[in-house]
């Protein structure tokens, strides 16, 4: 949309007042003296924070947004983004924020009755306050939801709300958005990046606090739970969906399950999450993805991110619904040209918050009115489809059509009217944002938050998401191409120690469990484990081809047929393509590395690694996801010298992780399955290798090999004063159990981990799982050293791969691989 283009910046001295200078912005010029001394008083805290450090404020909030893993897709986009997040927060008073607070609460109740009356008697239709063509012909309505009302009458949890201010200070309502409330955990995650990149300053500027807000709407949506001590899960859409680390941070900030459709199923009108210790009952869902995806025996038969039969849950008053099936009906741009009058026919109220001016132009006078002025005005398809005669469903400036289009514009609405509706053209206020050490005055846009409290009574976020625009236009998504984020933060003359906060819990009873770990987030957390291990292990046979021994002689440098037969294993791991053997060592090396189209190179391994742990980025904490996510170190040369560094810059990286994980997490199923599926994918390759180099060149050369894989050299020389042999070193990395690389080792603790896992039988026997690690450890705590040989290995490598089908086949949904992101892993 059009808007008042803003003048050059000027750059501000940082270390004298600021003039109030429309360079600023017009948020700036016209604020009340108290408010933009609060202004100043922020910038001159940027300025000093970034004189102290060095670095531009920018580059310190940058650290945070990385510490942090703040990202997000934008559509097309492949890879996740930064967080384009401004230090500049958007200010506004107390006292204009509870003018704009108070019409948010009154268009909460509005929208709550005329959802209420379309899925309840329908008195506006029938009484010709609101046309039956905007209702039905909404995309989002949803017929069967007629009649099926909310157990406590509440439609509404939480929803967003978009807001423009005027150069001259009025705020006006673009659009609702009941559908998914995006943005809500970006306001939250701006917030926490501002506080910890900029220490005290939003303290000192008396900024309001969030946590009450969200605290508040977990007790709502508990109150309307059908039992005490309710489970809340949010239901997403998959990884793919382009606002998922939004989600994420959610699910992870407010205690709930983040689930997808294929975790949930209803048993005798009830919802259930599939767990490790079977289904457990869930109470509330706060749902993300649209009305018709939920259910596909109820809605469309095409979605496969909903749940079957899910309406049953609903209709029985089992589940509470955030927000309630259908209640996006409102957010067609059609429904806002009546939206003036219902506040009137509905509350017999004058709205505090008005709409931008709109006409839908089903009606005769008023798609004449939208042809004589098309010039002036935007126009849009009335309910976000696409429609004949525009491009996109963007709005279209109509002064901006070029002859042809605006006359096919036209033939259009004349055929179908219906499809269309105009909006008045908004010119944008603006703010100062910080770019590169300088103010500049940009475009903005607000989103609002407003959820239902603990007593049903509405609650407004106080802040919000702000988008600075880097083109003027208002646009539809969260963020577009070159726009930034900023924190709004709502700004008191006194410290809010003054006001009664909220908690984010309350005060909740004690307890020591891990939570809910659904079946599908146990699978991923064993494969994420598998994968990193098989990565690892990959890197250290690179390495050891290298000849990146502690000993000088030793590794698989020694000697050239344990060289062949450890790149001849790299082959058969998938790590090499057919034709391996006319590469030299360091080529295969390298190939091996960057290896991304055959499932056994590490590059690929670490990519698959990352795609499954894209989905628990709910439960890892920023500094272990941040190691995780690292791209593989630029490789373009084959000199060994320069694999062999990158080599070890990526088993750093891998004892990173292993110490965050043993150190942070806490010691519940989760880290369980994390720690297994390194353990399992440990023991395989220990085997495998040991099979792979048995009989291989000398003696010495093969077991030096063995040792420096599997990080036995230094243990090995404290025990024995002699050169290294047979017995000893398989001893050492197959049957000592104070050995943390050795395979009996491995095996204790997978019995270890399966022995505390939930168990589903009454009678209290071993599960199959337990029943199968015990076979693979009980001949390898009574066998002696010199019993082990080739096949005795194939046996324990077969008792190994059925154990982890066993671990399958008990704790995750069977689905297949591919659905869920994976590769399988060879050899």
């Amino acid at each position: 949309m059009a808007t008042r283009a803003p003048r050059k910046a000027q750059p501000v001295d940082w270390l004298k007042d600021y003039p109030v200078d429309v360079d600023a912005g017009d948020l700036f010029r016209h604020a009340p003296p108290e408010v933009a001394a609060k202004w100043r008083m922020m910038a001159g805290g940027l300025h000093t924070l970034a004189r102290d450090s060095g670095l531009s404020a920018q580059e310190l909030l940058a650290r945070q947004i990385a510490d942090m893993g703040m990202s997000f897709r934008m559509t097309g986009d492949a890879e996740e983004r930064s967080w384009p997040l401004t230090p500049m927060p958007l200010i506004v008073g107390a006292q204009e924020w509870a003018k704009v607070e108070a019409g948010l609460v009154q268009r909460a109740r509005l929208l709550e009755a005329v959802v209420g009356d379309i899925y309840g008697p329908q008195d506006l239709v029938r009484e010709g306050h609101l046309p039956a063509a905007v209702v039905a012909g909404s995309r989002y309505f949803a017929r069967a939801m007629g009649g099926v009302l909310p157990r406590r009458g509440h439609y509404i949890h939480v929803y967003a709300v978009d807001l423009a201010r005027g150069p001259h200070g009025q705020w006006r309502v673009l659009g609702d958005r009941l559908r998914l409330a995006n943005g809500v955990g970006y306001a939250l995650e701006n917030r926490l990046a501002l506080s910890r990149g900029t220490g005290s300053l939003l303290s000192d500027i008396h900024a309001r606090r969030l946590a009450g807000f969200f605290g508040q709407l977990r007790q709502g949506l508990s109150a309307d739970c059908p039992r005490e001590s309710p489970r809340i899960a949010l239901l997403t859409p998959g990884r793919f969906n382009q606002s998922y680390p939004e989600q994420a941070h959610l699910a992870r900030y407010l205690g709930f399950p983040l689930v997808e459709g294929r975790d949930l199923s209803v048993i005798d009108g009830k919802l259930y999450v599939r767990t490790i210790g079977g289904p457990k009952r869930v109470d509330a869902l706060w749902r993300w993805i649209d009305t018709n995806s939920l259910d596909p025996l109820n809605f469309d038969a095409r979605s496969t991110i909903g749940v079957p039969d899910l309406a049953d849950c609903w209709t029985g008053g089992q589940v509470a619904m955030a927000n309630w099936p259908g209640v996006e009906v409102v957010e067609a741009p059609a429904f806002a040209a009546f939206l003036p009058r219902l506040f009137q026919t509905l509350l017999g109220e004058d709205p505090l918050l008005p709409n931008v001016a709109t006409w839908w132009c089903g009606g005769e006078p008023e798609a004449d009115l939208v042809r004589g002025r098309l010039d002036e005005l935007m126009v849009a398809p009335a309910f976000g489809q696409r429609v004949e005669g525009l491009a996109t469903v963007q709005p279209a400036h109509g002064a901006q059509l070029t002859p042809e289009a605006r006359e096919a514009l036209l033939a259009a609405m004349a055929r179908r009217p219906m499809d269309y509706c105009a909006q008045e053209i908004i010119n944008l206020s603006t703010t100062p944002a910080l770019i590169e050490d300088r103010f500049e005055p940009r475009p903005f846009t607000l989103r609002a938050f407003v959820a239902r409290g603990a007593d049903g009574e509405w609650v407004v976020m106080p802040g919000g998401f702000a988008r600075l625009s880097s083109s003027g236009k208002i646009a539809s998504t969260l963020m577009g191409e070159g726009d930034l984020s900023a924190d709004v933060c709502v700004v008191d003359e006194a410290d809010e120690e003054s006001f009664s906060r909220v908690t984010l819990t309350g005060a909740p009873a004690i307890r020591r469990d891990g939570g809910v770990l659904a079946a599908q987030a146990a699978d991923n957390l064993y494969w994420f484990g598998r994968y990193g291990e098989r990565a690892e292990m990959t890197v250290r046979v690179v390495r050891s081809i290298l000849g990146g021994g502690i000993e000088v002689d030793a590794g698989a440098s020694g000697h050239p047929e344990v060289r062949a037969r450890l790149v001849d294993l790299l082959a058969n791991w998938g790590a090499l393509a057919p034709g391996h053997s006319a590469l030299s060592p360091a080529e295969a090396c390298r190939a091996a590395l960057v290896e991304h189209a055959l499932p056994g190179g590490v590059a690929a391994l670490l990519n698959t690694q990352r795609n499954v742990g894209q989905s628990l980025r709910d439960r890892f904490a920023p500094d272990f996801w941040r190691i995780a996510s690292r791209p593989l170190p630029l490789l373009d040369s084959h000199r060994p010298g320069v694999l062999l560094r990158v080599a070890r810059e990526l088993v750093e990286r891998f004892a990173a992780l292993s110490g965050l994980g043993a150190e942070d997490m806490v010691r519940g199923p989760a880290w369980r399955f994390l720690d297994m599926g390194r353990r399992i994918e440990r023991a395989l390759s220990l085997c495998r290798i040991a099979r792979q180099l048995e009989g291989a060149g000398e003696e010495s050369d093969r077991l030096n090999t063995l040792l420096d894989i599997f990080d036995s050299q230094i243990t090995y020389r404290s025990r024995y004063l002699s050169a290294p042999l047979r017995d000893p070193v398989y001893d050492l990395l197959l049957l000592d159990p104070d050995n943390p690389r050795s395979l009996v080792h491995q095996v204790q603790a997978i019995e270890r981990h399966i022995a505390a896992l939930p168990s589903l039988r009454e009678d209290a026997l071993p599960e199959a799982p337990l029943r199968e690690v015990r076979a693979v450890l009980a001949p390898l705590i009574s066998l002696t050293v010199d019993q082990f040989d080739g096949p005795r290995m194939t046996e324990i490598e077969m008792r190994l791969q059925a154990l982890s089908d066993s671990i399958s086949a008990r704790y995750f949904l069977q689905f297949d691989a591919a659905v869920a992101g994976r590769t399988p892993l060879q050899g």
